[in-house]
């Protein structure tokens, strides 16, 4: 019992060193800019993302009424919140630490600068800054993403570029996710990657990665700025896995499986099922026409 009590209390005490320690934000992280100018329209809407997303735990701006917690939540409109950059805040809130959660999987780029939004709308002094763009404004229209498997260095190559003066240029600068399709959601591959002068990123592949039986494996590629790419994505299917000879998991009979492949044994269930429940409601039908019927032959007047 005390050797058990001795390992909590180490643990506890290691958990509140580690709350204890700033928050470190790589210096590039640090250093995002918003790629669109915040307005009346975000600050609202990133206020309804607040309440549904943080006020739990962070309470009513200026209010000071976050949950006691270790270590404490500030409050959005205090000076600790205020006095992070904006990529510090992107960064915090996509990455998450300790009881922070992270939302990298929750919300979209675009909706996490519409929270930043409303928290520097609590701050009188701030004064945006906003992310230049590419080039003008229609160069992220027409995007391309190409996928290629880089052999030598087993890396998925992703260039991107853009329709300019009916040419194609490439896009420096673009945040990109790599994902590996698979059937319950996609598996991301590596970290997220920025597009160099050339308009290329580079995703070290798994050697390990299961594909089909010809070990491909099918790839997504989508931009992390929605706002400025809105939706795009590609997808494209590489011999780069291993082959796997195990039946699909759509091939055999399962509970989940389409009505084809669902188990015998749970067709003729629902099947008799069926039949016992029509039974019933014609033999319940039957009954009670029997009755009228000996209702009106005892009472023909």
């Amino acid at each position: 019992m005390t050797r058990i009590f001795l390992v909590l209390l180490t643990i506890t005490l290691f958990a509140c060193k580690l709350s204890a320690q700033e928050w470190v934000v790589p210096a590039e992280n640090g250093a995002k800019l918003s790629p669109f100018a915040f307005s009346d329209s975000t600050r609202k809407a990133g206020g309804d993302l607040y309440n549904l997303n943080c006020k739990s735990c962070h309470g009513d701006p200026g209010k000071n009424n976050a949950v006691k917690l270790v270590p404490l939540p500030p409050d959005a409109a205090s000076t600790q919140m205020q006095k992070n950059t904006d990529g510090a805040l992107l960064y915090k809130i996509y990455e998450g630490r300790l009881l922070m959660p992270s939302f990298k999987n929750t919300l979209s780029a675009a909706d996490l600068w519409r929270i930043i939004s409303f928290i520097r709308g609590f701050n009188d002094k701030y004064v945006q800054e906003v992310a230049p763009k590419p080039a003008a404004g229609t160069f992220l229209e027409n995007v391309n993403f190409q996928i290629t498997w880089d052999k030598d260095w087993g890396q998925v190559q992703v260039a991107v570029t853009s329709l300019k003066d009916l040419k194609r240029v490439p896009v420096p600068g673009a945040e990109l996710k790599l994902f590996a399709k698979r059937y319950f959601g996609n598996l991301p591959i590596g970290e997220t990657k920025t597009t160099d002068n050339q308009g290329i990123a580079q995703f070290n592949f798994p050697t390990n990665l299961p594909g089909d039986s010809a070990g491909v494996v099918t790839l997504l590629v989508q931009p992390v700025d929605q706002a400025a790419f809105g939706e795009t994505k590609a997808e494209t299917s590489l011999a780069i896995g291993i082959p796997n000879n195990r039946p699909a998991l759509n091939e055999q009979r399962a509970l989940w499986n389409v009505v084809q492949k669902t188990p015998v044994w749970l067709l003729l269930t629902f099947i008799f099922t069926v039949l016992t429940v029509w039974g019933f409601i014609v033999y319940v039908m039957l009954q009670l026409k029997a009755i009228f019927k000996s209702g009106s032959e005892n009472n023909p007047g």
